[in-house]
């Protein structure tokens, strides 16, 4: 059997650039040829000497009606490569792609410009569908700036294929933001419980997305620190994180403002409920999270103390 990976997308949504680095990757100098099939030439073209560094052959097939498994097949003859690239043509409806029998299907990716996805999901849904209903992974690029939009845009490609991984990257790589619906809590209860992993997204997403928690009520298990020099009128409630291994120990916690933290004693074990603002505090060195608690009462050290976020 011959491993197939289809590269699919509409016209300068990225496929040659995506399909450029996976050749430039170390763990692709593999013993074999790749045929590398072109279905159309954008603006960008591979480049001659990593082709021949990698071991890739190019073959363009221009027209739909010439991508026909007897076609493919003379080119297997032709090359005989160990595995074959397909970078399809986004307007020609994979529904209709026929490979010869003995070319296996091993990965289907989709990749999506975000700055043009709404017009073609508006325009050329059932195209687009048929792009996203047998991949495994859809990437969507070029987010910059459209943050606001990624949840409802991973919830268009959910609809029509729930299992695939969907990744979202701006000009700086990968875009690690926390959608709303990945949250493993309820923003909409009227006390929102954190656990030992909701405790570590909630102090990571409130960095980037305070706005979500303004105003909510969260109840969380926590150890006391009373900084040096703090008053009666505020601790910082929080937990230990292991954030890569045992040696790499960190205390995450936000202000906490309480007008008995004067009773309270470092490393005590306690639990908090308050509620979320935005203010400044000194620390901070501007605005940031401060919370105004509602009830601190002691409770029982956990049996996993430490958070991990590995």
């Amino acid at each position: 059997m011959k491993p197939v990976y289809i590269i699919n997308g509409f016209l300068e949504s990225g496929k040659t650039e995506f399909i450029t680095y996976t050749l430039s990757q170390p763990y692709f100098q593999i013993k074999g040829k790749t045929l590398l099939i072109v279905c159309e030439e954008g603006e960008n073209e591979y480049d001659p000497i990593l082709l021949k560094k990698s071991g890739t052959v190019m073959e363009l097939i221009e027209d739909e009606e010439d991508f026909t498994a007897d076609k493919l097949l003379e080119l297997e003859k032709t090359h005989k490569p160990e595995r074959i690239v397909i970078e399809y043509n986004g307007v020609w409806n994979c529904k209709d792609m026929k490979l010869p029998w003995h070319w296996q299907l091993e990965q289907q990716i989709t990749m999506i410009d975000a700055s043009t996805f709404q017009n073609y999901y508006t325009n050329m849904r059932s195209l687009l569908a048929e792009m996203l209903r047998k991949s495994e992974l859809i990437i969507f690029n070029r987010c910059d700036g459209l943050n606001d939009q990624l949840g409802n845009f991973k919830r268009n490609v959910k609809a029509v294929n729930p299992q695939a991984d969907v990744i979202f990257e701006d000009k700086d790589g990968e875009v690690n933001q926390i959608l709303e619906e990945d949250l493993p809590y309820d923003l909409n209860q009227d006390i929102i419980k954190l656990d030992n992993e909701g405790y570590g997204i909630w102090y990571l997403d409130s960095m980037e997305n305070l706005g979500r928690y303004i105003g909510k009520t969260i109840q969380f298990t926590a150890m006391v620190l009373r900084p040096k020099g703090a008053g009666d009128d505020y601790f910082v409630p929080g937990r230990m994180a292991m954030t890569c291994c045992a040696d790499d120990m960190a205390f995450l916690g936000y202000v906490c403002k309480y007008d008995k933290s004067g009773e309270l004693s470092n490393k005590d074990w306690v639990e908090v409920t308050a509620t979320v603002a935005e203010e400044y505090w000194k620390d901070y060195n501007g605005e940031g999270p401060v919370l105004h608690a509602v009830s601190v009462t002691p409770t029982k050290k956990p049996k996993d103390d430490v958070i991990s976020f590995n």
